[in-house]
């Protein structure tokens, strides 16, 4: 039996379709095995979000080959489809597959030989037009299912719509049975994934509030669903007041901001203003007071100025938010940031602004998780047991931990949060369990 071992670099949706090619090879007659074992297949899922993709790509070939220098290299994500020739130079890749190419992938390795050059099977980003559904597999506690792929957007910044394609979707119906089969996994929660899942249904009649109204109604063991990611202005007051009145879709948001300056949102395309976003997370914390909401942000795009930058740490520092992922930018081929002529932020000047708001996002989390000290909340247990401590998240995403306790891993317990540690995660004490 031939063996496969798996690399996922970036988000939440490569590790759903990670999990998706890896039941196709296992259907094929593959077994899967850790990526740290010798395998007759290393397939490494590749991530462009940032200027780091080429190193991190050579640095996994490099593990994988010094486990198994005999061993054959497939490359996919969105790098491989952004740069497949610059990723077929790397030593010891032997197939490159693009955007549709991956989810075929069985049908590329017949041959196992290593090979002198590297092949390159990728086709225009345009042509790519079909769904492919998935969902993460490899855990017990929870699994990422992919609702949407691609987007229609096209921010200054942004170089997804040139890896992924076009939005797009499957209906309601489909996209329920690929929920139904993640529940009979086991599993307690479910994270809806996509690069803009808010646009799901985007040119039908169908919409991404009437999907999670149908989610809600699905029976079976799942316990929470979550919403890994939406913009500002597909997060409508429906939405926000149906999760708020939910017993499953739990109180946390993920909403990407990128600048509080209205000037940079024009320059970086985005599709609302600073008043919009405010007015959403007003309207989480009336309905949901206990809501986390995390936010992405975006230091030293081209004309951010000085002053502009403040009115971001400003804006950001006056709403109640409850962390922050601080993007530092980098010049990305073929995007529009690349083009214009606003002045360029210097990389030192780019450096010290993230470390502003990663300090702020700091005190933003311990201000959130202070008041909820003392008091008791339901905690998803993972089954990982790191140095004799296991790891959890309440519904609104405080991280708990508590000793070691494989009963209860992979269950909804509750847990008093006795005590808040300097690294932020609460000292748990566990109360009733809610849920075998």
């Amino acid at each position: 039996m031939r063996t496969v071992a798996f690399h996922t670099l970036g988000c939440k949706l490569n590790f759903s379709e990670t999990s998706t090619i890896a039941r196709q090879l296992i259907a094929a007659g593959y077994q899967r095995v850790d990526f740290k074992e010798s395998a007759d297949v290393y397939i490494i899922n590749t991530c462009s979000v940032t200027d780091q993709a080429d190193a991190t790509c050579r640095n996994s070939v490099r593990q994988a080959l010094k486990v198994n220098s005999n061993a054959f290299v497939a490359v996919i994500g969105c790098y491989a489809q952004l740069k497949p020739n610059e990723i077929a130079s790397i030593e010891g890749v032997d197939i490159v597959l693009g955007a549709n190419e991956k989810f075929n992938i069985a049908g590329y390795l017949e041959n196992l030989d290593k090979v002198p050059e590297a092949g390159v099977h990728s086709c225009e980003i345009k042509d790519v037009k079909e769904f492919i559904p998935g969902f993460s597999s490899n855990d017990r506690t929870r699994t990422f299912l992919k609702l949407q792929d691609g987007c229609d957007y096209f921010c200054s910044f942004c170089t997804i719509p040139l890896a992924r394609g076009r939005s797009r979707s499957e209906n309601i119906s489909k996209s329920l049975t690929s929920a139904k089969e993640a529940i009979a996994t086991g599993v307690k929660e479910i994270v809806l994934t996509g690069v803009n899942i808010g646009d799901f249904g985007s040119g039908t009649d169908e919409n991404f509030h009437q999907l999670i109204q149908q989610l809600d109604k699905l029976e079976g063991d799942v316990e929470r669903f979550r919403i890994s990611s939406i913009e500002p202005n597909l997060l409508s007051d429906e939405i926000i007041r149906f999760c708020a009145s939910s017993d499953r879709f739990v109180p946390h948001f993920h909403i990407p901001l990128q600048s509080g300056s209205d000037v940079l949102l024009e320059k970086m395309r985005r599709r609302y203003d600073s008043t919009l976003y405010r007015s959403r997370i007003e309207t989480i914390k009336e309905v949901m007071p206990h809501a986390c909401i995390g936010v992405d942000v975006i230091v030293g795009h081209p004309g951010e100025t000085e002053e502009e930058f403040l009115k971001t740490y400003t804006f950001l520092n006056e709403l109640p938010i409850s962390y922050l992922h601080v993007f530092t930018y980098s010049e990305r081929p073929n995007t529009t940031a690349v083009r214009v002529k606003d002045e360029i932020v210097p990389v030192s000047e780019r450096r010290k602004r993230n470390k502003m708001l990663t300090i702020l996002s700091e005190k933003k989390k311990r201000a959130f998780y202070e008041p909820f000290a003392g008091t008791t909340r339901p905690v998803l247990f993972e089954h990982e047991n790191k140095d004799g401590f296991m790891f959890g998240y309440t519904d609104n995403y405080l991280r708990v931990r508590i000793p070691f306790d494989d009963s209860i891993s992979g269950t909804i317990v509750q847990t008093e949060l006795a005590m808040l540690g300097d690294d932020s995660v609460f000292i748990g004490s566990i109360l009733q369990q809610v849920q075998a």
